[in-house]
């Protein structure tokens, strides 16, 4: 990006992030409720049910400013290019995942199987447009193969991993991927290595026993983020 478009299309995205932040906590709290059963009841009809602050201003604060700072350094980083609409897509729905994840230990499959089947939808859109820098079959590839990977993990390991885990690599694994597969490495391997950080800062402050279950989707947001960025 040259000239005014460096400057807007940055605060643009984090204009639209920040809008973004601030409707997804009515989401996070019908969404955040114990594996197996359904979501809570909205006070509203249809969508105005999902969209707004939900309880807790802090908590709104918070994942208004986290969506806003994580679309604005995709943008800032990706530039004006087709697969920066996902990105910024993405973002949103990161936050909203990471969220109900930290507050249930849960992945709804309403949000992660959509976002899998949208994000190699929508990349392949873009790598039907002039200006765009990843690779379409290298993405669907890349999603691929982690879904693949987290599966044999879970097997491998079933208390150590959640099939919320498995249904949301692919996604991660399509977004790193389209860059290239050192992104797709690095990324995963910064994904574990936060997890292993703060698990094992949690179990020296006693917050958690070696039983204790850590939510690990965020780790695999953040991971996948800093993959993305990272890349470019």
């Amino acid at each position: 990006m040259h000239g005014v478009g460096a400057h807007v299309f940055p605060a643009a995205a984090t204009g639209w992030g920040a809008l973004a932040g601030l409707v997804l906590p009515r989401a996070v709290h019908r969404l955040s409720v114990p594996p197996g059963e359904p979501w809570r009841p909205g006070l509203r009809p249809g969508a105005r049910g999902w969209l707004g602050p939900g309880p807790g201003r802090r908590a709104t604060a918070v994942t208004t400013a986290l969506t806003a700072a994580g679309c604005g350094a995709v943008a800032q980083v990706a530039g004006v290019r087709p697969e920066s609409a996902v990105w910024l897509l993405l973002v949103p729905l990161g936050v909203l995942l990471a969220r109900v994840d930290l507050a249930v230990h849960r992945l709804p499959d309403v949000l992660t199987l959509p976002a899998a089947a949208g994000t190699a939808a929508l990349l392949g859109v873009a790598a039907l447009l002039p200006g765009h820098a990843g690779s379409w079959p290298r993405a669907l590839l890349g999603g691929a193969l982690l879904g693949a990977g987290y599966l044999v993990l879970l097997a491998v390991n079933p208390g150590g991993m959640g099939w919320g885990d498995v249904k949301l690599a692919p996604t991660c694994g399509m977004a790193l991927a389209w860059y290239g597969w050192p992104a797709l490495v690095g990324g995963v391997c910064l994904g574990f290595g936060l997890g292993a950080v703060v698990a094992l800062g949690l179990l020296l402050t006693g917050r958690a026993g070696r039983r204790s279950a850590v939510s690990f989707g965020p780790f695999m947001l953040l991971g996948t983020l800093g993959g993305v960025l990272l890349a470019r």
